[in-house]
């Protein structure tokens, strides 16, 4: 299978280029110059440039974007929406077979203001048990929490778009907190964290998804104890299943 990855240069794209090419024929874009061999210098924002990346490719995922939580409106609009509109443009002119966009946690990030996801967020488990939970999936109304987020729950909305119009068989990831350190840094990423080799696990999924599966929407978090996504529709539909735990990386220093 020929897979293009777009923003390969940053964390997310330089896992899954180690992690995917031994298995796959792996073409990373990205605007920035890089050294990387596996890198060309593509920016998506400009169409044509992206019609000749995806020329031949089986499969697309879509990272390109500037992925700081407080990304300006502006930047949001010119840059994040402008790149997705073309990668799935190009996608569809192209007859890719399968479109992985890279959402975010984000676009139910507002949730976390709230118990008990507010208490799970600060590291506060006294009054909490792990499995009692209620978890938030794919059918919780979208609360962005930011510009970044609200592009994100844009970008979801147009992957179905072309999912229904167009026939495009599109995924969207709704990726939870992946560092280049592979471990939790802050309270947070407790319930939150994406290790590299639960990433690597679900992009297969989603690359050798069932050809009838048109569209879907799925959290991308390892099986942390205190996660509050929902893993199920992943596990039912394309066969995610974590492997790692965030607990397991706490150190007795960072215990309450």
């Amino acid at each position: 299978m020929r897979v293009v990855i777009t923003g390969a240069a940053g964390v997310i794209g330089s896992v899954l280029r180690r992690g995917l090419g031994d298995a796959y024929v792996v073409r990373g874009l990205d605007r920035r110059r890089t050294r990387e061999p596996d890198v060309d210098r593509v920016d998506v924002t400009r169409p044509k440039a992206l019609d000749a990346a995806f020329a031949g490719a089986d499969a697309v995922i879509d990272l390109a974007a500037s992925a700081r939580l407080e990304t300006p409106w502006p930047e949001v609009w010119k840059n994040n929406l402008r790149g997705t509109m073309n990668a799935l443009e190009a996608a569809h002119r192209n007859g890719v077979g399968r479109f992985i966009f890279a959402s975010s946690n984000h676009v139910t990030g507002m949730y976390e203001q709230d118990l008990p996801y507010s208490a799970i967020v600060a590291g506060e488990y006294s009054q909490l048990q792990p499995g009692s939970i209620p978890l938030i999936d794919s059918s919780n109304p979208v609360r962005p929490d930011s510009p970044y987020a609200i592009g994100k729950a844009l970008g979801e909305t147009a992957a179905r778009y072309y999912a229904d119009v167009f026939g495009l068989r599109t995924i969207c990831l709704r990726i939870g907190t992946v560092n280049a350190e592979d471990k939790p840094k802050q309270a947070r990423q407790f319930a939150t964290l994406l290790t590299h080799g639960d990433l690597v696990r679900l992009c297969e999924c989603a690359l050798n998804a069932p050809a009838d599966l048109r569209f879907g929407i799925y959290y991308g978090v390892s099986d942390n104890t205190w996660r509050f996504w929902d893993l199920a529709e992943a596990r039912s539909a394309i066969g995610y299943m974590p492997q790692d735990d965030a607990e397991r990386l706490r150190s007795p220093a960072s215990t309450d």
